[in-house]
C-alpha cells in the first residue's frame, strides 16, 4: 500500500508543477472579480477544473444566479463521468465503491491520462497519490494567484490573467490544426460566444456558455456524424 502511494506521488509531481502555474491565473482571476484569498482557496479546493473555475468565477462576478452555477458546472464537466465509466474498467479488485466515489473527487484529464497510461491495475494508494500531489499544487498555485492579486498593482494583475485564456489557446489549438472538425467546433462556439456577447445582450453569461456549448456540439455532431458500426458486416469480413 505504501508503495503504491509513493509510485502515485512521484507519478504526479509533472501535474502539481502544471497545475501550481495554471491555478496561478485562476487565483488572479478570482481576485480580480473581488473574491478574497479564502474564497479563491475554496473555489479551488471544490472544483478541481480550470474551465469550470474560469465559467463559475465569471458568473460569481456577474452577479449571476445559483441555477446558472449549477447548469454550467454540469455541462462543462460532464465529460468527467465518461472518465469515470472508462477508469472504472482498470480499477483494482480492491477499489469498493465508497473507495470510487472518494476517488472520483480529483479525476481531471491529466490524472485521467496517467492513470489510463499505466499497465498495472489503478489501485486507490496509486490514484489517491496523485489526486493529493495534484490538488495540493492547485489550491497552492490559487493562494498564490489570488494572494498575488490582492498586492499587485491592477495593470500587473490583469496582464496576468491573460495567460490563463493562453492555456486554453495551448489546448485547443494543437487539435484544431490537426483535425478540421474540431476547427470548426471551436469557431462555431467562438462565433457564438461573441454573438451573444455583442448583440443577444439580454441572455446572461451562465446560460450563454452553456447554450454555446451545446450549439457547437450538436453542430459538430450534425456535420461530423461518426458512422455506426455494422455487425453484420463485421462478421462477413471475419469470414
Amino acid at each position: 500500500m505504501k508503495h503504491e502511494w509513493k509510485s502515485g506521488l512521484v507519478a504526479g509531481i509533472p501535474i502539481f508543477l502544471g497545475y501550481l502555474s495554471v491555478s496561478f491565473g485562476i487565483g488572479i482571476l478570482a481576485s480580480n472579480a473581488g473574491l478574497s484569498v479564502a474564497e479563491a482557496v475554496i473555489l479551488s479546493a471544490a472544483n478541481l477544473t480550470s474551465a469550470g473555475q474560469v465559467a463559475g468565477i465569471g458568473i460569481i462576478a456577474a452577479g449571476g444566479s445559483l441555477l446558472e452555477i449549477i447548469a454550467t458546472q454540469f455541462v462543462i464537466n460532464l465529460r468527467y463521468a465518461l472518465m469515470a465509466l472508462s477508469l472504472s474498467q482498470k480499477a483494482a479488485p480492491s477499489l469498493t465503491t465508497p473507495k470510487r466515489l472518494m476517488l472520483s473527487y480529483g479525476i481531471t484529464d491529466e490524472i485521467f491520462a496517467l492513470c489510463s497510461a499505466r499497465e498495472k491495475d489503478v489501485t486507490a494508494g496509486y490514484m489517491g497519490g496523485i489526486i493529493i500531489i495534484s490538488a495540493a499544487g492547485w489550491i497552492l498555485g490559487t493562494f498564490l494567484g489570488a494572494a498575488a492579486g490582492s498586492i499587485l498593482p491592477e495593470a500587473v494583475t490583469d496582464a496576468m490573467g491573460i495567460m490563463l485564456y493562453g492555456m486554453f489557446v495551448a489546448i485547443f489549438l494543437p487539435a484544431a490544426k490537426r483535425d478540421r472538425r474540431v476547427c470548426v467546433v471551436v469557431l462555431a462556439a467562438a462565433l457564438l460566444s461573441c454573438l451573444f456577447h455583442y448583440v443577444i445582450r439580454s441572455v446572461s453569461g451562465g446560460f450563454s456558455v452553456i447554450i454555446c456549448a451545446l450549439a457547437a456540439a450538436f453542430l459538430g455532431a450534425l456535420l461530423f456524424p461518426i458512422p455506426e458500426e455494422d455487425p453484420e458486416n463485421d462478421q462477413k469480413e471475419e469470414v
